[in-house]
């Protein structure tokens, strides 16, 4: 069973776009996303509604299909994402991580982990500028902690930073990692997979390099149901479903798969407009070895010659859209400041 936690103990049960009368749509909530209740606790892929409860239909919250993680965004290519990345690292962490990605949110985030030993082996996938790193070595010895990235621009911002000075650092792919098979205790990734041609490999892999009992943290986006957002969003990057992590995890193998809620507190537990840090995905490895999922060929192949001009075009578009979301925090702080507490925004 999968589930979900968000901020506290009211239950939604979820099955296959279902949901029982105590949770979204029967609470005065608004399914197409305009406000979650801060304190809703999903239960997703339960196959049976405990105490008999009576099962609604999830209303339709876009009146567009979007787009499917298998048709990469204009940012979802390695190439694009590793130039977005060269002229990003010199700002990322002063600009983008105070709208999107705050300490508060990353310890919260972190928590799902359970780094409770400071002896554990862990790798940071898509580790970046070390952020994310900054709060595993909280609680793990940085000497037993790698950080990778396919960025070596966001390498040299990590490496910069003094807690961080004893981290192992390795350029590479998460969907193609270099360490042997049941190798950590902890694997970690936050703000990675929106830029994975294929998510389910990277998880593959996450399920592969990790021990017996170990867990995978993944920390990523979420898609949005406002029809602007949404619509940038599909030209960006990647925005996953909560469905889809769920799906991705289980189809890895992992077991008791989670996902925590998580956003910026000005956001007020509103969600429509999607977030680039909006959950906390984790699963436990139940057996050693490589997963049991068995995948073809990458789907992308950066050996291959790009055409220069729609490699240009691909990627000022996809900047461009990203922007967008630069903007949105702005919004939202704004109207935090505006609308009274207690009331929608």
């Amino acid at each position: 069973m999968a589930s979900s936690m968000l901020y506290g103990a009211e239950n939604l049960a979820i099955i296959r776009g279902r949901v029982g009368p105590n949770g979204l749509g029967s609470n005065g909530s608004d399914l197409c996303g305009r406000k979650f209740s801060p304190k809703i606790n999903l239960v997703c892929r339960n196959p049976i509604l405990k105490g008999g409860s009576r099962a609604l239909i999830v209303p339709k919250c876009s009146m567009s299909v979007p787009r499917p993680a298998s048709q990469p965004r204009f940012i979802q290519h390695k190439k694009e994402a590793f130039w977005f990345y060269r002229f990003l690292s010199i700002v990322y962490d002063h600009v983008i991580n105070p709208g999107h990605w705050t300490e508060d949110m990353r310890d919260e985030a972190l928590e799902p982990a359970d780094l409770y030993s400071p002896h554990m082996v862990v790798v940071d996938v898509g580790g970046g500028t070390g952020f994310t790193t900054l709060g595993i070595v909280k609680h793990v010895h940085a000497k037993n902690v790698t950080i990778l990235d396919q960025s070596p621009h966001q390498l040299a911002k990590a490496k910069q930073k003094e807690p961080l000075k004893e981290c192992k650092f390795i350029e590479g792919d998460a969907e193609d990692l270099p360490f042997k098979t049941d190798y950590a205790d902890r694997y970690i990734s936050a703000g990675s997979i929106e830029y994975w041609p294929d998510p389910q490999r990277g998880i593959k892999e996450a399920y592969r390099v990790l021990k017996i009992g170990g867990k995978a943290c993944l920390i990523g986006p979420v898609y949005p149901t406002y029809w602007l957002s949404r619509f940038f969003a599909d030209m960006w990057m990647l925005f996953p479903k909560e469905e889809e992590y769920i799906e991705w995890f289980e189809k890895a193998g992992f077991k008791d798969v989670k996902i925590k809620r998580i956003g910026p507190k000005w956001y007020r537990g509103v969600r429509r407009h999607g977030l680039i840090m909006g959950c906390s995905v984790t699963g436990v490895k139940p057996a050693s070895g490589d997963s049991p999922l068995q995948l073809g060929p990458k789907v992308e192949d950066i050996e291959k010659p790009v055409n220069p001009f729609v490699f240009l075009a691909r990627f000022l578009i996809g900047a461009l859209a990203g922007v967008y979301y630069v903007l949105v925090p702005v919004y939202m702080w704004l109207k935090d400041q505006i609308v009274p507490k207690g009331q929608p925004i």
